[in-house]
């Protein structure tokens, strides 16, 4: 079972880490973690994909919204929210094959981004999902390196956490 929180804190050097450090001190599995500012320059969102069972998972989060620079938290079921990632991948290609590649390119929708005399670099961004797909049609070609961003998601319009504001209450 996965947990997908979404996390506003306050946009202080070390606050990352106190939200990595209580997950990872607690051993539960980090599936991906993203940090990036908001709208708000004294506000960043984290991100925190994790996975267990789930008392665990509740508990991974009752944790992390008792930290003191913890604005907001908010848990997003995954069919609900609005997730993406992005992933660069630097993949074998001889001259020979490079026009099969630049079709598999074009029908996966994926960004070139750098080619070389021996491989192409390409950009794919969107769902978990259809990164994936990218990775799994480029492997028969051989990747040579791999880079995820991990997942960002965010809840979906007229939600308070979709424009960085707490509740009122």
């Amino acid at each position: 079972m996965k947990k997908i929180l979404s996390i506003l804190v306050r946009n202080r050097p070390g606050v990352l880490s106190h939200v990595a450090g209580l997950v990872t001190r607690r051993g539960y599995n980090v599936e991906s973690i993203a940090a990036g500012p908001t709208e708000n320059q004294a506000v960043t969102r984290i991100t925190l994909v994790v996975s267990g069972d789930g008392a665990m998972l509740d508990q991974v989060a009752k944790q992390v919204g008792k930290l003191v620079d913890v604005i907001s938290l908010e848990d997003l079921p995954l069919e609900e929210a609005m997730t993406g990632e992005l992933a660069i991948i630097t993949v074998n290609v001889d001259r020979g094959r490079r026009a099969e590649m630049l079709n598999l390119i074009n029908l996966l929708g994926l960004t070139l981004t750098d080619i070389r005399d021996d491989s192409l670099s390409v950009m794919a961004a969107g769902t978990a999902k259809s990164v994936h797909m990218a990775i799994t049609g480029l492997q028969p070609f051989g990747i040579r390196a791999l880079a995820r961003t991990g997942l960002v998601a965010l809840s979906r319009p007229g939600d308070p956490m979709a424009t960085g504001q707490e509740d009122e209450q």
